[in-house]
């Protein structure tokens, strides 16, 4: 854990609260929950409150190695105390939040390298362990409530209860948006664009708003941690951002329940399972980026006459290619097709396809590997 004050940032039910309690349940902070209505209202009237209260402690010998703020984007006044707190009294601080979005549009104070940041994601394959099940994972995702809940009853209570309480709490309560109606229309449709390259225009047409709505809304999607937009790569940052970028949602199971199929499984060797395996293996190959700090930047290669290349990881001239496959076998077609294409890459490039076949086989320059053993070398 951090020696230093830090950001944790994360969607709603990650289980940001549950990790603090268990990690600080010995240092015995102060903990302050802003999705206390109390405690918003007193701290957002009176962000001095918080000095108040901690010179208070001080004064009286209260213990306090940290101060923890649940939800700060509740809040964002309250950084300018928190800033002059860190220098003046040398005070550790953890800063949650489940959206960056009102901080940053705000010009809220973000510490200027005083605190480091972090996120956390649904569960991951690595943390679930002896628990994971792949079929339960693309049908219902990894959010923790969603993988401890007692039977698909409750799994389907919880999802509905997420769509309502993040519109409500996270976008109409924080004036993301002025009007509703069209946003709830948009996150259903972004839902069924899950994986597949965004056409703005459409979506516009679709919903009734103008291009530059549809994306404002991607971006209230990310900077609520919501998805990631995967840009086409090119050489020249120019010329990439002219192209489509393809939006991945962070757990599958919001994505199903926001697409009407959660009440379905995933059946196997059919394009759906295709789609969400490789939602899956890219959200797990974006956390451990995120928890290792590894640095990549992400993108998917784009051509004019279709075929893609699903992910590709950039680290100044290093560059990974990666292809994404459901398949229980290795393709030896799609593997010369995939090695075609990944040779227009610059720079040094290593190639890996991915699939369900659980031997390892060199072929050309391609590796192509059971996608477990992937994900347990990116973490090693």
């Amino acid at each position: 854990m951090s020696t230093k004050s830090f950001f944790l940032f994360g969607a709603r039910g990650t289980g940001k609260s549950t990790w603090l309690e268990r990690q600080f349940e010995a240092k015995h902070p102060f903990f302050i929950d802003l999705l206390d209505p109390d405690q918003e209202d007193r701290y957002s009237r009176n962000p001095k409150a918080l000095e108040l209260d901690v010179l208070d402690k001080i004064k009286k010998n209260v213990p306090l190695d940290w101060v923890i703020l649940d939800e700060v984007q509740k809040a964002p006044k309250l950084l300018d105390v928190v800033h002059r707190l860190i220098e003046k009294k040398k005070l550790k601080f953890v800063l949650t939040g489940s959206s960056a979005r009102k901080l940053k549009r705000g010009h809220a104070n973000l510490l200027g390298g005083r605190a480091l940041v972090y996120s956390l994601f649904p569960l991951s394959y690595q943390e679930l362990g002896g628990h994971f099940n792949l079929d339960f994972f693309l049908r219902w995702g990894s959010l923790p409530a969603i993988v401890t809940a007692k039977n698909d009853r409750e799994r389907l209570a919880l999802l509905r209860s997420y769509k309502q309480t993040y519109l409500k709490e996270e976008v109409l309560v924080e004036q993301l948006v002025r009007n509703l109606v069209p946003f709830k229309n948009f996150i259903e449709i972004a839902a069924q664009m899950n994986a597949e390259r965004l056409n703005y225009e459409n979506i516009a047409v679709q919903i009734n708003v103008d291009n530059k709505t549809v994306q404002n809304y991607f971006e209230i999607l990310e900077e609520t941690y919501l998805g990631i937009r995967l840009p086409a790569y090119h050489h020249s940052i120019r010329k990439s951002q002219l192209l489509s970028p393809k939006f991945y949602w962070f757990d599958l199971g919001v994505k199903r329940f926001l697409t009407g199929e959660i009440r379905s499984e995933v059946a196997r060797n059919t394009f759906t399972y295709g789609r969400e395996f490789e939602t899956f293996i890219i959200n797990e190959i974006w956390k451990l980026i995120s928890y290792r700090e590894l640095d990549y930047q992400l993108s998917y290669l784009q051509t004019k006459n279709g075929p893609e290349i699903d992910l590709i990881l950039t680290r100044g001239k290093e560059k990974i290619a990666i292809e994404i496959k459901s398949n229980r076998r290795v393709d030896e077609k799609e593997v010369k097709i995939f090695e075609d294409l990944a040779s227009d890459l610059p720079g040094t490039k290593k190639l890996y396809y991915l699939s369900h076949d659980p031997h390892t086989v060199q072929l050309g320059t391609v590796l192509c590997l059971p996608w477990q053993r992937f994900l347990e070398d990116l973490n090693s």
